[in-house]
């Protein structure tokens, strides 16, 4: 049987490339599956040509708000069919959108003539069962609603809801911090034999740790971008890209003021960070995660949109963050 695995030479950079959910569904777009297939195509052309260019590449990616429109079906057939539990939806989305990136990315390859192996791994992270996120929801889920809307659903169905982003309201359920990555040493392994890895989707599917060593799933959402910067440290990444839909990190986003940020270092974005100038379920994890991954021996962060990855890349775009 003919196979494409062969060993990366240790040259070669290991990069960690995180799409976010809203690179995959934009502000303004529908949500079609045609909508979502078209904008991964623009991420995976230019993840492609680094592929060709010799990069050993592990992708992981956003799941909102396809996570949030699962449950929000779920909901909607409660009477028909038994609604799943929010962890089987996390990984539902982490095998769906997984697979979307994997056939995308291999299409793209076909067309430059340089055909990798491309594999998604549905990703389980370990959480702690005492989190004080599970007694506080923060991580937006599903559509955006009015502030009327949201108060409707809220004591309609209990959910919380919280304003995001100045965009509008949205139901927030728990985000523990991510405290392992089951499978790390396969993609780990499957990197640096040559393949393509697509893992810790959406942040990956939430479990606890039982006292046998058996593991469960557990109701919340992790953060993608820290369960991306947890699987970076974890197979000794040595470069993180998080591909978003705005082109760099502003300070004073959305007011008077706004200034767009080239280049900081840790001190800088940890200063930044504790002044509140990053939304928490927006900029602020993002932020949090380049900090994680650059104090556990990553070289560099870069945070901008796919269509600006190669002039990021050149230093010409997007922001650039290092220690």
């Amino acid at each position: 049987m003919e196979t494409r695995l062969s060993v990366v030479k240790s040259q070669y950079e290991k990069i960690i490339v995180s799409i976010g959910g809203n690179a995959i569904v934009r502000r303004n777009d529908r949500g079609t599956i045609e909508e979502q297939f078209e904008n991964l195509k623009h991420a995976c052309g230019y993840i492609g040509r680094m592929v060709k260019g010799g990069k050993s590449i592990i992708i992981t990616h956003g799941n909102g708000p396809i996570v949030g429109n699962i449950v929000l079906r779920n909901e909607m057939v409660k009477n028909l069919i038994p609604p799943e539990p929010l962890y089987i939806c996390d990984a539902d989305s982490e095998g769906g959108i997984g697979f979307m990136i994997q056939q995308t990315l291999y299409n793209q390859l076909h067309k430059l003539h340089n055909i990798k192996d491309v594999v998604t791994i549905v990703t389980q992270v370990v959480v702690d069962r005492d989190d004080p996120a599970f007694k506080d929801p923060s991580k937006p889920v599903g559509p955006y609603y009015t502030e009327e809307e949201a108060k409707k659903l809220a004591d309609a169905k209990g959910w919380v809801m919280k304003e995001d982003s100045h965009r509008g309201f949205r139901r927030v359920v728990p985000s523990p911090a991510p405290k392992k990555i089951i499978e790390a040493a396969v993609v780990k392994t499957l990197a640096e034999m040559g393949v393509i890895v697509i893992a810790a989707g959406g942040g990956g599917v939430p479990v606890i740790e039982e006292e046998d060593g058996t593991l469960k799933g557990v109701d919340a959402v992790i953060d993608k971008d820290l369960a991306t910067a947890l699987l970076a440290k974890e197979v000794k990444a040595d470069r993180f890209i998080n591909l978003t839909q705005v082109d760099r990190v502003y300070v004073n986003f959305g007011k008077p003021g706004q200034r767009g940020i080239t280049e900081m270092n840790v001190k800088e974005a940890r200063g930044f960070l504790e002044a509140g100038e990053f939304a928490p379920g927006s900029m602020g994890p993002k932020v949090q995660a380049a900090i994680d991954f650059l104090e556990a021996g990553g070289r560099e962060v870069i945070i901008t949109e796919p269509e600006l990855i190669e002039s990021a890349l050149e230093g010409k775009a997007g922001t650039r963050i290092v220690k």
